[in-house]
């Protein structure tokens, strides 16, 4: 075996891509990891955390990650309740539904820092950082991929999961058809007056969707989806202002707020990727979707991408190119109906509340009560949020 020849080359090491080489791990596929830059876990509480659905958590502990995760550093969510703009409401419950969680709170950091490193302790994965791709060539038995230090790769099959600005679908030349939402989405963590015993908030409001999301101990992550005017006034306030704002436009909920860390912003838009492969190509995570973060989705969508992928190539014969169009077509099957649907639902639900319209509030809050109001349907939709179904 030459040095740096492999079979699957993963471009992009955060958590989708390094969740994709963690699953790989003992197998026979000979796997590198490259970034720019390992992740860093900060300091206090990271600005930016994620609702990790119970069948995601499972494929994180396949992963060998998810049990290295601090206890105190991740938070379960027992109940979810959700309020609409003229009095609708929803409440979902792990206990009711049958479930341990509806989802589980981690820091985006450090669980790509966990990943990062699980991946470092196996023998078949190479990790190369820092490492910048200069020039991606497609050949006939194999693609080659050119760092920015001379270095040359070859692989069989090249996975993108290098995020929605992805450099590796740009030089595939696949076609990526971007509609950027009005709102962008402000992050911020507090500390609470009263305990949250695990709730997770959600309010529809005139100015956006704000969520509320657990973190352990008496402490909470925001994502405030709100127009570009009111996130450029929400990330201009001091502390104690922010604190104030995001008490009150939660009712007061849990008390008195002590913001732990500065508001910080970052766009959203709804993209549509024309094909997740072709010939020695596959595209994961945000580089292959992107959706309205209301739902929570998101993260899930990349980890289940990365489960599949992983299935795919695990239960192919030896005998088999792990490149070929074929095979990888198997994946971009089994993927898009649930980012379909997903990207649907979200993007509809963003136009809905957006609607200023008194009969369109009218139906969407109805609605929201009417389900509300039906176990069945709402057991159904809670465990589908749970990945269960």
């Amino acid at each position: 075996m030459m040095k740096n020849e492999f079979d699957v080359l993963i471009v992009g090491g955060g958590l989708a891509g390094a969740s994709l080489a963690c699953a790989l791990r003992g197998s026979r596929y000979r796997v590198a990891l490259i970034d720019r830059a390992a992740p860093r876990v900060a300091e206090n509480w990271d600005a930016r955390v994620y609702a990790i659905a119970p069948a995601c958590v499972d494929f994180l502990r396949r992963c060998g990650a998810w049990e290295h995760l601090p206890h105190d550093r991740v938070q379960r969510i027992e109940r979810m309740a959700i309020a609409g703009d003229a009095g609708g409401s929803l409440d979902f419950s792990a206990y009711e539904s049958g479930l341990d969680a509806l989802a589980w709170i981690a820091e985006g950091g450090r669980l790509a820092a966990e990943l990062w490193q699980t991946a470092t302790r196996q023998p078949n994965i190479t990790v190369l950082s820092p490492a910048v791709p200069a020039s991606l060539e497609m050949l006939e038995n194999a693609a080659r991929l050119t760092l920015s230090d001379g270095r040359v790769l070859h692989s069989s099959l090249v996975v993108g999961a290098d995020g929605a600005n992805s450099w590796i679908r740009e030089q595939a030349g696949i076609q990526a058809r971007t509609e950027p939402y009005e709102d962008v989405g402000v992050v911020a963590n507090f500390s609470c007056e009263r305990a949250h015993d695990g709730t997770a908030f959600q309010w529809f409001r005139a100015d956006g969707v704000l969520a509320w999301l657990p973190l352990p101990g008496n402490n909470f992550s925001i994502v405030w989806s709100t127009p570009q005017q009111h996130a450029d006034a929400l990330l201009k306030l001091d502390a104690q202002a922010l604190a104030t704002c995001v008490a009150e436009a939660g009712n007061r909920e849990l008390g008195a707020l002590r913001a732990l860390s500065p508001a910080a912003a970052f766009p959203l838009r709804l993209m549509r990727v024309k094909e997740t492969v072709a010939s020695r190509l596959a595209l994961i995570g945000d580089a292959a979707h992107g959706i309205h973060p209301l739902s929570g989705h998101g993260i899930n969508l990349g980890f289940q991408d990365a489960a599949v992928l992983a299935d795919t190539l695990l239960n192919l014969p030896a005998f088999r190119d792990c490149g070929e169009l074929a095979v990888l077509e198997r994946y971009r099957r089994a993927r898009a109906e649930e980012v379909a649907m997903l990207q649907g639902v979200t993007h509809g639900l963003h136009q809905l509340f957006g609607a200023k319209s008194v009969p369109l509030a009218w139906l969407r809050n109805a609605g929201m009560s009417v389900t509300g109001n039906l176990p069945f349907v709402r057991g159904v939709m809670t465990r589908y949020a749970a990945g269960l179904i």
